[in-house]
């Protein structure tokens, strides 16, 4: 990462006057990470795919540059600040819906004996303490639940957040969310809240956490002013990446989901599970009649080769139930090796099979289950397949 004095940086792009605090930094980062990318079935009719840089999300890393800062306040106390943008690097598009900041843009206030306490759009307490023992952390996009239905991906972000991040005790650390919704009269319409836990020692690993967020009512005026709605709103993100496998569940009332993940580290190998339940529900106004379940079991194994060489291998397992019912196994591979400390290649593939029914694009049908590889979004016939070969570069 290239760090830059305040005063400088505050000239140069902040515009801001006066001498710069001699306690205070502002670090500039970011993160390109594109591929070409092989989809066999990538629609319904079973055609096939090739493009560069077809996920938002990243392959390894979601894309990005950020400035992130802190000030000295004295006594151990720092005022710290973060915005940080997403975008496509196959054609400078804005991600995130187009949002300047839209992966993270908040402030707030730091202490060692105290914790962090940050307001502004942020990840959730899961995305912090549970996604880093996952096999997403190492090899991204392609190990990921099918659909992201559980936002094992991170596709979500919320706004409007005020989050606290503990220090850490004895190995423990926990972590609480609250966003409020803003619709005057009605306090809990759109909101979001989570909380999470982490336990580390030596080699050992445990993470777990729950998250909620809410989709505003009729009343809300985010939700389509009509008996039946068709869309997401709220604080958060929804977890929707273009596939049937959740698609047809944006007019749910909320979101819930609970995640557990486990990671041993044994010398060069890496041993680790998880497990999840996510939940659609139903209201009045969604366009689908009852609460959607996705339980979701997933393991992996990661073997560190040589210092540049990282072999990995992933299973997952997801079941819905409720308004439909499906099956997906999908089974990923990936190896990435290191250039230097900042550059590495990388080869990602993964095959996934559907079995079952699911609801349609507007949820208001039910047709069959299409296969989607993780978050990329694809949703073609009852199985797919998908390779990229990218490159990743760090500053």
């Amino acid at each position: 990462m290239k760090r830059i004095a305040l005063s400088t940086l505050s000239l140069a792009l902040l515009g801001a006057a006066g001498a710069a605090h001699a306690q205070s930094s502002v670090t500039l980062y970011g993160t390109i990470d594109t591929a070409v990318t092989f989809v066999h079935n990538a629609n319904a009719a079973g055609q096939n795919q090739w493009s560069v840089g077809n996920n938002s999300n990243g392959d390894l890393s979601g894309t990005r540059w950020g400035l992130k800062g802190q000030e000295d306040l004295g006594g151990g106390l720092k005022a710290i600040f973060q915005l940080e943008n997403g975008f496509n690097p196959s054609t400078g598009a804005l991600a995130q819906g187009g949002r300047e900041f839209g992966r993270q843009a908040f402030v707030g206030l730091t202490a060692d004996q105290y914790g962090t306490f940050t307001l502004g759009r942020q990840y959730d307490p899961l995305v912090d303490l549970v996604q880093g023992i996952t096999a997403d952390n190492y090899f991204g996009s392609t190990f990921a639940t099918a659909g992201d239905v559980d936002n094992y991906d991170n596709s979500s972000r919320t706004s409007n957040a005020i989050k606290y991040v503990s220090p850490v005790f004895s190995g423990l650390q926990v972590e609480g969310m609250y966003a409020f919704g803003g619709v005057a009269g009605q306090t809990g319409s759109g909101q979001t809240w989570s909380a999470a836990a982490a336990y580390n020692n030596g080699p050992i690993s445990i993470a777990a956490g729950y998250f909620v967020a809410d989709n505003p009512s009729v009343d809300g005026l985010v939700r389509p002013s009509t008996t039946t709605g068709t869309g997401w709103g709220g604080t958060s993100d929804g977890t929707f990446d273009g596939s049937l496998i959740n698609l047809g569940l944006q007019s749910a009332k909320s979101i819930n989901i609970a995640r557990v993940a486990a990671q041993y580290v044994a010398g060069p190998f890496t041993f680790g599970a998880g497990y999840s339940n996510a939940q659609y529900k139903a209201d009045g106004q969604s366009a689908f009649a009852s609460t959607e379940k996705f339980n979701t079991g997933q393991g992996f194994f990661d073997y560190q080769a040589t210092p540049a060489i990282l072999l990995g291998v992933g299973y997952s397992y997801t079941k819905s139930s409720g308004d439909t019912g499906a099956t997906y196994h999908q089974v990923s591979v990936g190896a990435d090796y290191s250039l230097s400390k900042r550059t590495d290649v990388y080869l990602v593939g993964a095959y996934q099979h559907a079995s079952g029914e699911t609801l349609s694009a507007d949820g208001t049908a039910v047709v069959a289950a299409q296969a989607s590889v993780g978050s990329y979004g694809y949703g073609g016939t009852n199985t797919q397949e998908l390779v990229s070969v990218g490159l990743r570069h760090k500053f």
